[in-house]
């Protein structure tokens, strides 16, 4: 590319030509180091995504406070500062190691080498890119707090979090993102030519944690009088609005750092960048709007007098569907199909949330329907969407989706590692799980579960007010909603329950 290089300037008469040899073009790079400010850039570059990615943990702290009562508040941030704890030093131990350990056999099922970053990872490696990779493990984990939450036992929560993200996790990101794993598109001789596109982790990240989640809420079982006939199931009903709407959007900047940060380099790549930027954005966008229209007219219609309900929540988990179903085809597919994707994966989260109600399954901030359902579908999407443009700039190669002309082999890779990954984080948690349950350390005790964790566990509730009504705004307290209550000096005739 260095042969014929014009540089030109102007003068007062015209425009001048100047051609520099490759002798010439080497010569300054020599003097500007240019080779140094490239890596040092694309180091910046990772960095910076990284650190966007690990505030997507402030907002899942925050969706997940907002999502619960507040009885449990406090009990359910412990949980997510803990994944950040415990999946640091798991992953550092153990997780990039099975993960990303350079070896010489070959081994396309896991990594055997780099634990605790020792032997030759400063010299085959780089921090930069564990810091990264250590962000997304520790995402997969978080995804599981909110769908076990107000019943799970603290230190099996914590036992649940090292395995996931020192082996359960980093064998899937071995398989799909390493070198050598056998999904792998980076690998020199891909399966059946392609590998599996799975660009920021549809299937590595969100669908380990989603499944994980599901079973999770599966095998603790659903918290006391959750699906009671003969219990107000609007007891169970977040207490926060407002937490809820902010950590939606910490979590949609994050996946700023998610998505485009998955390039892994900023130099060459600024393109491939900025089209991922953009494609999130209309996904999240397209499934925020369709969970608002869709869930408008199912109240609408179940409402004895046809009075629709513009539902907060759900746009927040119709947002969230949308930005987990782009997560894999965000480089390699057109804007157009980016409103597609975002508009089906909301509307696969709708049925799989209703679906686990209907099968009684309790997961409390619907973990499971985001990550796992709308992570599946993303996972398939670029099987059909997938443009040769957009794969060449991305993976270097010509493969294209169905809808392209490219027929099914794209496809057909892309469900494969959907079963994989299905039946691996299946045989693997759900035993898990089922120990922890029989060992009796899963669950809380039940005296605990209705006082509250906070006041059993962590020694009082998060709100500085006792008095606070409850989630559906009741006044009974018992749920400890945090929700602005009237002033009765200001009417005393003013009811103690009156809501502002």
């Amino acid at each position: 590319k260095a042969s014929g290089f014009e540089a030109r300037t102007t003068n007062g008469e015209g425009q001048a030509a100047m051609t520099l040899t490759d002798e010439e073009l080497e010569q300054i790079r020599e003097a500007f180091n240019l080779d140094a400010v490239v890596a040092a850039a694309d180091a910046m570059w990772v960095l910076f995504c990284g650190v966007l990615v690990f505030m997507m943990q402030a907002g899942f702290a925050m969706l997940c406070a907002g999502s619960v009562r507040a009885k449990n508040v406090r009990n359910i941030m412990l949980k997510n500062l803990l994944d950040a704890c415990v999946g640091a030093l798991s992953f550092w131990a153990l997780g990039y190691g099975v993960a990303y350990g350079k070896y010489h056999d070959g081994n396309e099922i896991i990594g055997s080498s780099f634990f605790f970053l020792s032997g030759q990872f400063e010299r085959r490696d780089t921090f930069h890119s564990f810091f990264f990779q250590f962000a997304f493990a520790a995402t997969a984990a978080t995804i599981v707090s909110g769908a076990v939450a107000e019943r799970c036992g603290m230190f099996a929560y914590a036992g649940y979090a090292f395995v996931l993200t020192a082996f359960v996790y980093p064998v899937v990101a071995h398989w799909v993102w390493s070198d050598k794993g056998f999904l792998s598109a980076f690998k020199s001789e891909p399966y059946l030519n392609v590998g599996t596109v799975d660009f920021a982790g549809c299937g590595v990240v969100h669908m380990t944690g989603g499944i994980a989640a599901g079973i999770g809420a599966y095998v603790l079982g659903p918290r006391i009088g959750r699906f009671d006939p003969n219990t107000d199931q609007s007891e169970f009903q977040g207490h926060s609005t407002p937490l809820t709407v902010l950590g939606t959007f910490i979590l949609w900047v994050g996946w700023y750092g998610f998505n485009p940060g998955s390039t892994l380099a900023i130099v060459g790549y600024q393109e491939v960048a900025a089209k991922v930027a953009a494609t999130t954005t209309l996904a999240a966008a397209a499934g925020g709007l369709t969970n608002l229209i869709f869930h408008f007219q199912l109240s609408k219609r179940s409402s004895p007098d046809h009075h629709g309900i513009y539902d907060v929540a759900e746009v927040c988990n119709g947002i969230l569907a949308g930005l987990v179903s782009i997560t894999a085809a965000c480089s390699v597919v057109e804007p157009w199909a980016a409103v597609v994707i975002g508009f089906i994966g909301a509307l696969v989260y709708s049925a799989f949330s209703e679906l686990l109600v209907k099968l009684e399954i309790d997961d409390a901030v619907n973990a499971s329907p985001v990550h796992f359902a709308a992570g599946a579908w993303g996972l398939i999407a670029p099987g059909l969407f997938a443009r040769g443009e957009n794969m060449r700039a991305a993976y270097g190669n010509h493969r294209t989706g169905l809808f392209y002309g490219g027929g099914g082999t794209m496809l057909a890779v892309q469900l494969l590692a959907f079963v994989t990954i299905t039946i691996w984080v299946s045989v693997t948690m759900f035993p898990l799980f089922t120990f922890m349950k029989v060992m009796g350390i899963f669950r809380v005790a039940e005296k605990d579960e209705l006082a509250g964790l906070d006041d059993s566990k962590h020694g009082g509730a998060a709100y500085a007010s006792t008095n606070l009504p409850d989630s559906s705004g009741s006044g009974k307290g018992d749920s400890g909603g945090y929700v602005a209550t009237h002033n009765p000096k200001a009417d005393e005739s003013a009811s103690k329950e009156e809501n502002v």
